[in-house]
């Protein structure tokens, strides 16, 4: 084998572990008047990924923050959108596009008002439910509105309104109280531990084991 050729293995090789293969993106608002609200909750899952795999969500790409880390055996792009929530599927079908990614490729991480804080749930798939940020990537990202999205998902726990008439907006901007907080923030471990399952391409194993 010629210098040429092992060059151009060597180059191949750096290709392939460069790829990126999935993506996870937290859902959230940028801000610091939003930094840590309950709307927030993608966001602050994508800080403990950081934690947990050693990488950085510092560099600006596809009108989000992004990092790259090997989690599940695969090289994954993970995006905090910049977009604000509504907005989400803006900047991840942009990145789903530029490498290639299909939906069920996707896996996206955001904030459940149905849940207490320290609940957990995973989906394969899904409605939106209400969510608006999960409205946008069905409509921006591939998906059939009135069909089941077939990318999963990982919702978190943070609370129902306090009573009926209380303002949704003004609940999910809102913050956790000490107590809200430490109960969310038992279960990042766990968040973390289900995203490198739901990567690796065992879905189920995660819901059965972190679904509580």
């Amino acid at each position: 084998m010629s210098i040429w050729d092992a060059f151009d293995r060597i180059s191949k090789n750096r290709e392939t572990r460069g790829k990126i293969e999935f993506i996870i993106a937290g859902l959230g608002n940028p801000g610091l008047q939003y930094e840590n609200s309950r709307h927030n909750a993608g966001f602050m899952a994508v800080a403990a990924l950081e934690k947990k795999f050693g990488f950085e969500v510092s560099k600006h790409k596809f009108r989000s923050l992004v990092g790259e880390a090997e989690i599940g055996g695969k090289r994954v792009l993970v995006m905090k959108p910049e977009t604000y929530m509504n907005k989400s599927g803006e900047a991840i079908s942009e990145a789903m596009r530029y490498y290639g990614i299909p939906l069920e490729n996707l896996l996206v991480i955001f904030d459940d008002i149905s849940l207490e804080p320290g609940h957990i749930r995973i989906r394969r798939k899904g409605s939106a439910g209400g969510h608006n940020g999960i409205k946008s990537i069905i409509a921006l990202c591939g998906a059939e509105a009135e069909d089941d999205t077939a990318f999963p998902r990982i919702k978190l726990g943070v609370g129902k309104k306090p009573h009926p008439d209380y303002d949704l907006s003004d609940w999910v901007l809102g913050k956790f109280n000490e107590e809200q907080q430490k109960a969310f923030d038992s279960r990042l471990d766990d968040v973390c531990g289900a995203a490198e399952l739901i990567v690796g391409g065992n879905t189920d194993e995660a819901m059965n084991r972190y679904n509580k």
